[in-house]
C-alpha cells in the first residue's frame, strides 16, 4: 500500500499526526431517479448516508439490517473506513445532517437543520447562499481534536450533482466525472444533467444557478473548507465528488470575497478513482485557479479470501465515506495493505 501524488504520479502522504473524522451525510432526491445510482439498496437508497454514518461510528446498524451495498453485493465503502479507524483510531468520528431522510442512531451528530434536497432534474430547490453560510459558520467555530481533519461524504448520485454543479460554473469538465459503476449509466446521467442545465442561464448569479443544480453537501463544504482551511489542514476524502467542492469553493471565493489557503487543502482519494477509465480527476483539479495538493492510495483486494471484495479491484464502489482518505492515512501510519484487509475481512466476518 502507498501513497502517491495525483499530478507526479511520485510517493507523497498525508500531513503527521492524528486527524479528525467528519462525515457530511445527505441525500439528494436525484437519487430516487431509477438508475442513476447503485450506491445502496434498491428502492431504499436514501438510507445509505444513515447507515453509513451508523457503520463507521458503532460497526453497528440500527435503520436496516445490513450494510448498505451495491446490486453485485459489494459492502460500502465503510467498511474501508470504519477497518482503519479500528486499527489506528481517528481522534474523533462525526456526522454532519445536510439533509438526511432517517436520522441516523447512536452516532454523534451535528443538525444544520437542512432538509434533502429535490432532484436536480426539476430543480434542486436550494438555497445556496443560506447553506454555504452554514458550512462557513461550522469552518469558523468547529473545535479541531487531532493535527488536521478529515472531511468525507456519503451521498447516493453525488457524482451527477456534482458534474452539473461544475458545468453550471462554467468548468470545462464533462466527460470527466466518475460513478459508483462499473459501466457508467451514461444516457440516465446525461438527460438528468441536461434537464437541469436546461433551468440555469448566464444571466443567473452562480449562487442562484447552484440553488438548481446542486445539492446540500457540496455547497456545505464549500462554505467550511472556504473559513476551516484558514485555521488548519482539511483534508477533502473523495474523488469528483469532492473535486467538484473544491470547484465550487474557487468559483464563489470571488462571490463572497473570500481567500482560501490552498497549502492547507489536500485532495485523498483511491486509486481506483485515479486510475478510473471513465473519468478524469487530474483534468478537473487542473480547472482550478492554483495547483492542490492531491492524492491517492494504492490497495488492493487481490488476496481477500471473501470473492465479492475482490469487485473493487474491478472498478466497483471506488470510493466513498472516506475510504480513500482512510487508507492515505492508514498509510502515513504505517499500517500495510495485508493489515487493513485483515481487519475489513474481520468486520465481515463478524457481521
Amino acid at each position: 500500500m502507498k501513497t502517491y501524488n495525483i499530478f507526479t504520479d511520485k510517493e507523497d502522504r498525508l500531513p503527521e499526526g492524528s486527524a479528525d473524522f467528519l462525515l457530511a451525510a445527505s441525500v439528494t432526491k436525484t437519487c430516487e431517479i431509477e438508475g442513476i445510482t447503485q450506491a445502496g439498496i434498491p428502492g431504499k437508497v436514501p438510507y445509505t448516508p444513515t447507515l453509513d454514518a451508523e457503520f463507521i461510528t458503532t460497526q453497528k446498524l440500527f435503520s436496516m439490517p445490513e450494510i448498505a451495498e451495491t446490486p453485485s453485493g459489494v459492502p460500502s465503502p465503510a467498511l474501508i473506513t470504519r477497518a482503519v479507524h479500528n486499527l489506528y483510531a481517528f481522534s474523533s468520528v462525526e456526522i454532519l445532517d445536510l439533509g438526511l431522510e432517517i436520522k441516523p442512531q447512536q452516532t454523534l451528530l451535528h443538525n444544520f437543520n437542512i432538509n434533502p434536497s429535490d432532484s436536480i432534474a426539476t430543480g434542486a430547490k436550494i438555497d445556496a447562499e443560506a447553506i454555504v453560510a452554514k458550512g462557513m459558520a461550522f469552518g469558523r467555530s468547529y473545535e479541531l481534536k487531532g493535527s488536521y481533519l478529515i472531511l468525507a461524504e456519503s451521498t447516493p448520485s453525488g457524482t451527477t450533482t456534482a458534474a452539473t454543479s461544475a458545468l453550471a460554473l462554467g468548468y470545462d469538465v464533462k466527460e470527466d466525472f466518475s460513478s459508483s459503476f462499473l459501466k457508467v449509466p451514461n444516457s440516465v446521467r446525461e438527460e438528468t444533467i441536461n434537464a437541469s442545465l436546461s433551468l440555469v442561464d448566464d444571466k443567473m448569479s452562480n449562487l442562484e444557478k447552484l440553488s438548481q443544480v446542486s445539492d446540500n453537501m457540496l455547497l456545505f463544504c464549500a462554505g467550511f473548507l472556504l473559513e476551516a482551511s484558514r485555521r488548519f489542514h482539511v483534508v477533502l476524502a473523495g474523488g469528483t465528488q469532492m473535486a467538484a467542492c473544491l470547484l465550487i469553493a474557487d468559483r464563489l471565493k470571488e462571490d463572497l470575497l473570500m481567500r482560501l489557503k490552498a497549502e492547507n487543502i489536500t485532495l485523498s482519494t483511491t486509486a481506483w478513482v485515479a486510475k478510473d477509465k471513465n473519468s478524469n480527476l487530474k483534468h478537473i483539479l487542473e480547472q482550478l485557479s492554483y495547483t492542490p495538493h492531491a492524492i491517492y492510495t494504492e490497495f488492493s483486494f487481490k488476496d481477500a479470501k471473501i470473492p465479492v471484495l475482490k469487485m473493487y479491484d474491478e472498478g466497483e464502489a471506488k470510493e466513498g465515506v472516506g475510504a480513500g482518505a482512510a487508507l492515505a492515512f492508514a498509510n502515513a501510519n504505517r499500517l500495510t495493505n495485508s493489515e487493513v484487509l485483515e481487519a475489513i475481512e474481520l468486520i465481515m466476518y463478524m457481521m
